[in-house]
This record gives C-alpha cells, structure tokens and sequence, in this order.
C-alpha cells in the first residue's frame, strides 16, 4: 500500500496530477480542490490510497489525511465505489459530509452526481454511527474563505475553466464566493473551489 507521494509535480490535468518520484512519475487522481493547489514544478506532498482491480491500480490522492481518511470510509457504504466517493469529496468536505450524513440532511447529498435520494439514504443509514463528529471545531463545516488577495480568485477561476467551465460563469461563481473570502485571511484554495462548484451547481 503506498500511503502518501511525495515528488515534483510533473504535469497537472482536468482529473489528475503527476508526481515525479525517483524518476518514475505517478499518476493520481484527485478532486478538483485538491489539482487546484498544485503547480507544475512545484514539490507536493500528497496522502494516498490504492484501489486494486483485476485489471488496473489507481491511485488517489488528497489534499490531507482526513481527506483521504474519509475516503476510504464512504467506500465502505454499499454502493459507493472509489470514483462516487471522490466525487462526494469534490462537492462537500469531509466535515461537510459529517454533518450532512450525522444530520440526515438527504438533500445536500443528493447534490453530489450519482447519489439520488435512495442512495443518500442508505449512505446516511450504513455511515451515521461510524462518521463522527466535524474535526475542525470553530471552523463552518461547508466552504472556508481565504484572504481578499487577487491570488485565490485566479486560481480558482483556473480549476473552474480546467474543468470545462466557461470563463464568464467561473467568474461570476468567484464572486458568489467572494464574501467567504473576505472572512478570513488564511488562504483556502480547496475550499473556495469547492464552494464555487456548489454555486454553480445550483444555478
């Protein structure tokens, strides 16, 4: 089991990233929050983890070990396998899911593509005793902001427009997250991101 890469980051696409390690580069697929953080050239450090099947190993890699953590633990819900639960990364956070799942909140999972309201609820039924409480004590368990620096805005309208988004609605998605990024000064690419891909998943 390989548990995290650590390597230069050789290429960056629309689903996945390329670490270089010992001059072999290695293939991750990560969520869009996460490909958002990283530059081609840059150093990364990635936790990851192994799906086997008959015919392939894929690699998963994520922004930190709680992502990754609970990964591996929405797989254990029937019916979800490693490319649903990425997308549920995608489009909550891991507290987001916490509290989503603790919660019976339905609809906030069925926004995620793939989960219709049957298979929310029988993720919320098989994970309510096992997911815990949100980690991140003081902090929303939805979207974070960053700081109000130009920065942020460009690299999540990049993430946007990476994946397949038009310029113009990857614009007015960053402005509908803007506020939340004037609530802090820490800098949370990931977070924005993910905010921005809500929004316009409603719209």
């Amino acid at each position: 089991m390989i548990a995290f890469v650590r390597g230069t980051v050789a290429a960056v696409t629309l689903t996945s990233a390329v670490v270089e390690v010992g001059g072999i580069g290695l293939e991750l697929m990560c969520t869009p929050a996460t490909l958002a953080t990283l530059r081609t050239g840059t150093e990364a450090n990635l936790p990851s983890s192994m799906v086997v099947r008959e015919d392939s190993l894929t690699l998963f890699g994520f922004a930190d070990e709680d992502e990754k953590q609970m990964f591996e633990l929405l797989q254990t819900a029937s019916g979800v396998g490693p490319k649903l639960a990425q997308a549920m990364l995608a489009v909550l956070s891991p507290d987001g899911l916490r509290t989503s799942i603790a919660g019976d909140d339905v609809k906030t999972l069925t926004r995620v593509p793939g989960i219709g309201q049957k298979g929310a609820q029988r993720i919320i039924l098989e994970l309510k005793d096992r997911i815990g409480a949100p980690v991140r004590a003081g902090l929303p368990s939805g979207p974070l902001g960053t700081g109000a620096a130009a920065p942020w805005r460009d690299q999540v309208v990049q993430g946007l427009t990476g994946l397949g988004y038009a310029t113009k609605d990857a614009e007015k998605a960053v402005d509908a997250v803007a506020d939340q990024a004037e609530a802090t000064s820490t800098p949370d690419v990931g977070a924005l991101l993910r905010a921005a891909l809500q929004s316009l998943s409603k719209a």
